[in-house]
């Protein structure tokens, strides 16, 4: 029995970086497959969702477990050499709408496991970030922010509803049933150059609690 950050620490001895989400998503996905938690596991795995009438995907699934996984990668502007392979990561900024997408994966999760849905009864959502103002919790200030509600920093409990001003393609609130502290972990600290550190987050959603 294996949980999501003892996974993650294995990958991170392998990977300590990554050039996109998306070989963020196959390198976690070879690491469950190699590790032998679930050597079915699926990316981008369909799922027909009721209400309203949908298809989505879910980017990783463990049919073994019946675990969705949904994952986030937002990067500062760094470039490391690893094991002869550059990786120029781009600064991505918007760190508003980064923290929003998170979160909707946190309401999704939680939708999909109270769906009766026989394909998914638990879920993690992970975001894996080298950019500070993610996890650094913000400095006092007189006026609020936007998304003062959607802020993920250390020691933070998100819950209920959070809302902000509009913004383009991200009007809704987001509205969890469920409260969650928020605790970074290491992922890696690679080179000596600024933005080297990278540190994740794992909210997990419903049960169990470890990989089959």
């Amino acid at each position: 029995m294996r949980d999501v950050n003892e996974v993650m620490k294995d990958l991170a001895r392998k990977r300590p970086v990554f050039h996109s989400e998306a070989d963020f998503q196959h390198a976690l996905a070879w690491q469950i497959h190699e590790a032998g938690l679930d050597p079915r596991v699926r990316l981008e795995r369909p799922v027909e969702w009721p209400r309203p009438p949908e298809r989505i995907y879910l980017d990783l699934w463990l049919p073994g477990s019946k675990v969705a996984m949904e994952l986030k990668y937002r990067t500062r502007r760094l470039e490391h050499w690893h094991e002869g392979e550059l990786f120029a990561l781009r600064d991505q900024s918007a760190q508003d709408t980064g923290r929003y997408d998170f979160l909707k994966d946190v309401q999704r999760l939680e939708q999909l496991s109270a769906s009766k849905l026989p394909d998914v009864q638990a879920g993690y959502a992970i975001i894996l970030t080298n950019d500070p103002l993610y996890w650094e919790t913000p400095p006092p200030s007189g006026k609020p922010t936007n998304d003062a509600e959607f802020r993920i920093h250390e020691g933070r409990t998100i819950k209920e509803t959070m809302d902000w001003s509009a913004i383009k393609e991200r009007e809704d609130p987001i509205c969890l049933k469920s409260s969650y502290p928020l605790r970074w972990r290491e992922y890696s600290d690679p080179g000596d150059r600024a933005y080297r550190r990278f540190r994740y987050l794992a909210i997990q959603v419903g049960c169990p609690t470890t990989f089959d």
